[in-house]
């Protein structure tokens, strides 16, 4: 008597040999990995900008940066703001090379208050995150509290091995459990 599994073991084998050599090859060549963009979204308690110097220190900012993608992928995740300071290492696709901007939003209790910048130079002094920045558009004020910065795109591969494919992986388990 055959069983079920034996039927499908035979008939994948079959499947498998009834293929020409090119038609296995392109089977088994390995795809082209696709890119999603990330936006980014970093939040602190408060904010200090030294104008002389363009440097924006970020007081008290939380240890996660949150990140998302657009349609059609929609993969949203965290990572900590520790791991995010390295996009600015060397290479062709990181921050260094074509720096972000952002968008710096601070809420002084009924007022909301917004800068466009340009983000360079990361610091990460246990809590204390700065950038040196270039303003586009608006003005910065010397202090304010509760901020949140939303940080331009970046192209990262969604290979299953790449950081989103793994961060992508985690957020469903998580969302699933």
């Amino acid at each position: 008597m055959t069983t079920r599994r034996e039927l499908f073991v035979a008939a994948s084998a079959l499947a498998a040999t009834s293929l020409s050599p090119f038609e296995a090859a392109l089977a088994q060549a390995p795809q082209e990995p696709k890119e999603a963009e990330f936006l980014f979204v970093q939040s602190a308690k408060s904010m200090s900008f030294d104008k002389s110097t363009n440097k924006l220190t970020l007081v008290g900012v939380s240890a996660a940066t949150v990140f998302f993608s657009d349609r059609p992928d929609r993969i949203a995740g965290n990572m900590t703001t520790a791991a995010f300071v390295p996009f600015w290492s060397k290479g062709k696709d990181s921050f260094l090379s074509n720096p972000p901007n952002a968008d710096i939003s601070i809420l002084e209790g009924s007022q909301l208050q917004q800068v466009v910048v340009v983000l360079q130079d990361p610091t990460l002094q246990g809590d204390n995150l700065s950038y040196t920045v270039k303003i586009l558009e608006g003005e910065m004020p010397p202090k304010g509290a509760n901020v949140s910065v939303f940080i331009d795109v970046i192209g990262m591969p969604r290979t299953p091995l790449s950081y989103a494919g793994v961060a992508r992986r985690s957020y469903r388990r998580a969302y699933y459990r």
